[in-house]
């Protein structure tokens, strides 16, 4: 049985890949130093799993911290997702991004490195894409200028990443580029638990259908798109998180992946801001007011994936309608609420 990190594992995706990581046979050990998240969904992945995970409640950048956990366990392999998030954030506040993004990778990768090798499986975006000049997007797509500080520390350990495993042997690697996770888990006893104000959609409509927010805002309604709104390609998070065992499994074979690759996990299927407003109110049977602002720094107007070589090469493929995805997102939130 290998023995797989989840570093910032008790954040969002990070805790729905513990549990599909979990069914799939693996031992997982979650590392995280709280600073955007708690242990709420630890514990939702804990009843889901009926497993007690080791934790570690360490700060990435730190070596001499992720050396105790390392000699704790025997490491096989490491999922990278202790990063900062928020686009808008990034744009105020880009020496931070790039200080802890890009130190928390390198750091990581060290400690794997001096401890063995391995397999990682990196956590990076559609953002370095930027805005595409053709859609949908696949992997030999030109990487475009970073719209923002946040997708260019995606950019950046992609690089970091790709060059380190060509000089190590002992290290493998797998890039997936998520493009937007949305959702809960069916059970909802996890699900995206954002600290104050939500930076994605999905959060901020739940929160003002439950009467958290007054009003949601919707960025741009001026774009070159069929209703104005930005298209995105929106992705159940309990498949992103079915991706991770994929490529994990891939790279685990005699015939798998060379030193490094990389695939899009998305769904392939466009929808707009506001189809996706609308579609959570008729699945729901909700209202949700909703004003429309500007446009928000960093974001681009269109993006979605062609997923074909990961549908090939990982044999992993969306699987959720995006109806039940909105309708786990819901009973997440009302369940926080108890409504």
């Amino acid at each position: 049985m290998k023995t797989i990190l989840i570093t910032g594992g008790t954040g969002y995706i990070g805790s729905h890949t513990a549990v599909e990581l979990a069914a799939a046979g693996y031992r997982v050990v979650v590392a995280d130093n709280l600073s955007n998240s708690d242990t709420t969904c630890l514990k939702g992945v804990e009843k889901i799993t009926n497993n007690k995970l080791p934790f570690y409640q360490v700060d990435c950048c730190k070596k001499e911290e992720l050396q105790s956990l390392f000699n704790n366990h025997r490491i096989d392999g490491v999922i990278h997702f202790a990063a900062y998030k928020a686009v808008g954030e990034s744009v105020e506040k880009p020496l931070v991004y790039y200080s802890n993004n890009i130190t928390s990778f390198l750091t990581v990768l060290q400690v794997l490195l001096e401890n063995g090798g391995g397999n990682m499986v990196f956590s990076s975006s559609a953002t370095v894409y930027g805005q595409p000049d053709t859609l949908p997007v696949t992997e030999n797509t030109p990487r475009g200028k970073a719209t923002n500080p946040y997708g260019n520390t995606k950019k950046i350990c992609e690089d970091i990443l790709l060059d380190a495993t060509k000089a190590n042997p002992l290290l493998k690697g797998i890039i997936l580029r998520y493009f937007n996770p949305i959702g809960a888990h069916p059970s909802a006893l996890i699900g995206e638990l954002p600290r104050g104000v939500p930076n994605n959609l999905v959060p901020f409509i739940t929160q003002t259908a439950a009467g958290v927010r007054d009003v949601l805002q919707i960025f741009g309604n001026d774009y070159n798109t069929p209703d104005g709104t930005a298209l995105r390609d929106y992705i159940d998070v309990t498949d992103l998180a079915r991706a991770h065992v994929c490529a994990l499994n891939k790279m685990q074979e005699k015939n798998g992946p060379g030193s490094c690759e990389i695939y899009n996990v998305g769904t392939g299927r466009p929808l707009s801001v506001l189809e996706l407003v609308q579609k959570f109110c008729t699945v729901n049977k909700v209202d949700v007011k909703y004003k429309f602002a500007e446009r928000r720094a960093g974001d681009v107007e269109a993006v979605w994936a062609d997923t074909s070589l990961a549908n090939r090469i990982l044999e992993w493929k969306a699987e959720k309608p995006i109806e039940e995805t909105l309708a786990n997102a819901w009973a997440w939130e009302k369940k926080l609420r108890g409504l």
